[in-house]
């Protein structure tokens, strides 16, 4: 058979099994990798890099498959005239940086990781300088891998290496000590005790490079050790028995603030001294009010499935300006470049998953830039005896939210998604009570005004997998389940598609 190249492709990034596991047959292989490296260097001189060597970092989350991956890449980045430097366990956003700072000069840079997919996945993301790279160039890259392949065998490259996540933990230390600016400089957060989850991922560097170097007490954080398959739990501040393994440290250790990360570090979330967990609206909702205290009236660009609570937080309590956009981090971020281009001011792009991005720092989704964001403000309302709840504290919560997920069956399920939602608008204008959305960018999100659901929800297709999304919350006790019955109503005319999820809530009387 073909080598189906694209099944690679992952939006803005590649994605593949690198171990066979199961039913799932590798498909990123070493030669894979070696094609996409010597790709990677033939994209870069057809944009204009010139035709001297490129100077290319490369570095890996903790996965089992990241070193002999690497080598893979670098031997087919070194094959087309590029230097490599082997920046070894690093995060994602850490690699980026590296095509900024001086010391490295990297004209590019390529991260090893599958982010929190299962132990035998794995990937690449490439950066320049104007940050990572895009869909179609991801498209091109696997065209010229394509036409590059061979199963050749090849010898081990002598690399050199660069410790660049020391010089990367140096930029937070810096960050941090002006922002909490304490009288005792160097160690301003001598007083605090904080614990970090890194999920066995690459976000260890964050409590030896950076938190115990500014006084921190971390007694309490946990899998810090690199472990590529994730004994512990999925590294994903969206997972609940994540969320539970670092909520449970902090209360454990009586710890003032927790943090999380995924494993290649571009997303985080948080919890405070209470045990509450801080993550999805919560988190976007903080992070809105801390740079709306810096950048007043400022537009906070999200993704499609935030709240109303959130709207209402952000533009009635905060003063600023809601763009609910599309789903998907590069979405969302290259909306806000957008609006900034326009003329709008944009200081922060988030989604709910957790990658935050602010114009501060190069509009990179970087999840320890974001944690260290958060602790100056936690420091600086610890002077003053408050916590960061204080900061959120009124913004409107949902009695209930729940997702489901509405299995397509066709083989054409991009098409067969469309089909549904487009005649699911035209259902929407015959319900009582449901009202379409003003302004609504990916799917169809709607408001229900009935006394007995009050709330909304969106319906939207995936960006990859063969699934409707429908998200649905509401202010009253019963009010998803009574949303649900409407919509199995509507979902039962459709062949080839499972939606047992949601007629198994709609029929239970207490919404388990």
């Amino acid at each position: 058979m073909t080598f189906q190249w694209n099944k690679l492709q992952n939006g803005s990034d590649i994605r593949g099994i690198a171990i066979s596991h199961g039913d799932e047959e590798a498909n990123l292989s070493k030669e894979v990798a070696y094609a996409i490296g010597k790709a990677f260097v033939i994209w870069l001189r057809n944009k204009g890099y010139g035709n001297s060597k490129i100077k290319i970092g490369v570095g890996r989350d903790s996965r089992i498959s990241g070193p002999d991956l690497l080598m893979a890449i670098a031997c087919g980045l070194k094959s087309e005239g590029a230097e490599v430097i082997d920046c070894g366990l690093a995060s994602t956003p850490a690699m980026f940086m590296g095509t900024i700072f001086k010391e490295t000069d990297f004209a590019a840079s390529v991260m090893i990781t599958a982010s929190h997919l299962p132990f035998n996945r794995n990937g690449f993301k490439f950066f320049t300088s104007d940050g990572g790279l895009e869909k179609e160039d991801i498209t091109e890259i696997l065209s010229i891998a394509s036409k590059n392949f061979s199963n050749e065998p090849m010898d081990k490259a002598e690399l050199s290496s660069f410790d660049l996540m020391s010089l990367y933990s140096n930029l937070f230390v810096d960050i941090i000590k002006r922002g909490v600016a304490s009288e005792n400089f160097n160690n301003p957060l001598d007083s605090m005790h904080i614990v970090v989850d890194a999920g066995n991922g690459a976000g260890g560097f964050f409590v030896e490079k950076v938190l115990k170097v500014l006084g921190a007490d971390t007694k309490g954080s946990q899998f810090l050790e690199p472990d590529g398959m994730f004994p512990n739990h999925e590294p994903n501040p969206e997972n609940d028995e994540a969320m539970r393994a670092i909520q449970e440290a902090v209360v454990k250790s009586k710890a003032d603030l927790g943090i999380i990360f995924d494993t290649d570090v571009d997303r985080s979330a948080i919890v405070d001294s209470s045990g509450e967990i801080i993550n999805r609206n919560k988190l976007i909702a903080l992070m809105a009010a801390i740079v709306l205290a810096e950048h007043p009236s400022t537009t906070i660009v999200t993704d499609s499935v935030t709240s109303e609570g959130l709207t209402y937080f952000i533009e009635k309590i905060l003063g600023g300006r809601h763009h609910r956009f599309k789903r998907g981090y590069k979405n969302v971020i290259n909306e806000a470049i957008r609006l900034n281009e326009s003329g709008e001011e944009c200081y922060l792009a988030i989604e709910t998953s957790g990658h935050g991005a602010m114009k501060e720092n190069y509009f990179l989704d970087d999840g320890a830039y974001m944690a260290a964001k958060i602790i100056i403000k936690a420091a600086l309302l610890r002077k003053e005896g408050r916590s960061i709840l204080d900061l959120i504290k009124d913004m409107p919560l949902p009695v209930e939210e729940k997702e489901f997920r509405i299995k397509l069956l066709d083989d054409d399920f991009k098409a067969q998604g469309q089909a549904i939602i487009e005649e699911f608008k035209k259902h929407v204008s015959i319900v009582d009570g449901w009202l379409p959305a003003q302004k609504n960018f990916e799917g169809y999100r709607v408001s229900c005004t009935n006394i007995d659901e009050k709330g909304w929800f969106l319906l939207r297709l995936s960006l990859h997998d063969p699934v409707l999304p429908l998200n649905v919350e509401s202010e009253v006790i019963g009010g998803v389940k009574n949303i649900a019955v409407k919509l199995c109503d509507f979902l039962k005319r459709f062949e080839n598609i499972e939606y047992s999820s949601l007629s198994k809530y709609a029929k239970n009387n207490d919404n388990s």
